[in-house]
């Protein structure tokens, strides 16, 4: 395998990619205006496309909202980020919250309304 990544079906491209530049600190990899390659330059073998769900390149009937998938981020300060979440005003679907299995998690919604797992270990 060469390369894999996932790409969020977005009815606003730039927004969706700003929104993961702001608040998880990804830079743009490439930029066709329809589709947008965010990286990391903690990850830099980790990319994540954003699509414009109505280019000629998705396929009739897919351009439709996804269900059953959750993006995960695990960071390294979860309070951090859900206090850049709340600035920015982003439809936060759970608060903090500590799970059973040493992870604490914020959950929320991006622009494009894609689930957002962010989460980071319990100290």
């Amino acid at each position: 395998m060469n390369r894999a990544f996932t790409n969020i079906l977005s009815n606003n491209v730039e927004g969706t990619a700003s929104f993961y530049e702001d608040l998880l600190g990804m830079k743009r990899a490439g930029d066709f205006g329809w589709f947008i390659v965010l990286s990391h330059d903690e990850m830099p073998t980790f990319e994540m496309g954003v699509l414009d769900r109505d280019h000629e390149t998705v396929p009739d009937g897919f351009s439709s909202g996804s269900t059953g998938n959750i993006l995960t981020f695990v960071v390294n300060d979860l309070e951090e980020v859900h206090a850049r979440a709340v600035s920015m005003q982003t439809d936060i679907i759970q608060e903090p919250t500590d799970l059973p299995y040493g992870q604490r998690r914020l959950m929320l919604r991006d622009p494009s309304g894609s689930v957002v797992d962010i989460s980071s270990p319990i100290r």
